[in-house]
């Protein structure tokens, strides 16, 4: 039946066969799966990539319509509801999403998934070589050490990087406090003093190549290269670290909404989900998948991190008027 799929879908004109659109993080789908839902639905995925909410939000704000399927963090998905952005989902198309993890709608916004579906749960942690690195340390620290200067790169995110500063003197990652922010600062300067640049994607390459020794990046990422790379070693922040939870939500100007339910649906497959977050390094909080990825995977650092430095970490949170607090401090760093 696959096979006769597949051969009426490469024979239908590119006009005729239905086309899902997709915007999500780079290496966040399996191919494979893909591949599959394209099979099982006659249609083709196109996917298109970003590497910050806000570039993903400032596109959309622009003006860009042509997309189906996005995968927000969570508190992106809080602004985007309020900006009146998003469809609500027909959960009647969703079977699957009886799967979600309850634990993990506590931390969102969208507890009811009135308008999102949770897809990951990870982390921005940091990564080294451990070949060159002497005596690393699981702690924020680490991006003060001085004979790591210029080999180092910390994330080009506002809402990670300043929350990584603030965890390291033991602050909220939301905090509003204006003591908090300035302490922050300080520290991000000196950060900055002893890193290479601000990076959303190069510092995957570089860290393999050799080219930088330690890195600011996301746990899924990390461990795709940490399983490639056996001299790439994974540290989690004792002092606490970001939790991601990025959902799946369909845009208010999505042309495939049918389709696009069914590609939500169908990543929640337990089966499908477990095939998914193996290849991409991300935990799914989804109960049933878990109980059909393999044991080395849930024992990865990456993905599960010790409780104590879980009951430390926080999710990022939409701020409201103070984010302009934040931008402030980006602009001061960046400058």
């Amino acid at each position: 039946m696959k096979a006769l799929l597949l051969v009426i879908l490469a024979a239908l004109p590119l006009s005729a066969a239905e086309t899902l659109h997709v915007f999500t993080w780079a290496d966040y789908i399996n191919p494979d799966v893909v591949e599959k839902f394209e099979s099982q639905h006659a249609c083709r995925v196109v996917i298109d990539t970003f590497d910050s909410n806000e570039a993903m939000y400032a596109k959309l704000k622009a003006g860009a319509s042509g997309y189906d399927v996005i995968f927000p963090t969570s508190y992106m998905v809080t602004v985007m509801v309020q900006e009146g952005l998003l469809n609500e989902l027909d959960h009647s198309k969703l079977p699957e999403i009886k799967q979600v993890d309850p634990s993990v709608l506590d931390k969102v916004s969208d507890k009811t998934m009135r308008h999102s579906v949770p897809y990951t749960l990870g982390y921005a942690v940091i990564a080294y070589r451990q070949d060159k690195v002497k005596s690393p340390l699981p702690s924020w620290s680490m991006f003060e050490r001085p004979e790591l200067a210029q080999r180092i790169t910390l994330f080009d995110d506002m809402r990670e990087t300043i929350g990584a500063a603030l965890k390291s003197l033991g602050y909220s990652i939301n905090t509003r406090d204006d003591a908090h922010l300035e302490a922050a600062q300080k520290v991000l300067l000196r950060w900055k003093m002893n890193a290479a640049k601000f990076d959303n994607e190069g510092y995957k390459a570089g860290l393999d190549s050799g080219e930088f020794l330690l890195v600011h990046g996301y746990s899924g990422d990390l461990f795709q290269l940490a399983q490639e790379n056996s001299k790439i070693g994974i540290l989690i922040p004792r002092e606490g670290v970001s939790m991601n939870c990025d959902e799946m939500v369909i845009p208010k100007t999505a042309s495939q909404k049918e389709l696009a339910h069914a590609f939500i649906n169908f990543l929640l497959d337990p089966g499908i989900a477990a095939e998914n977050m193996e290849w991409m390094g991300y935990l799914c909080p989804n109960t049933e998948a878990l109980k059909k990825v393999s044991p080395s995977f849930l024992k990865n650092p990456s993905v599960t991190i010790p409780e104590e430095v879980r009951a430390k970490s926080e999710v990022i949170q939409d701020l409201g008027v103070d984010l302009k607090k934040y931008s402030k401090i980006w602009d001061a760093v960046k400058r």
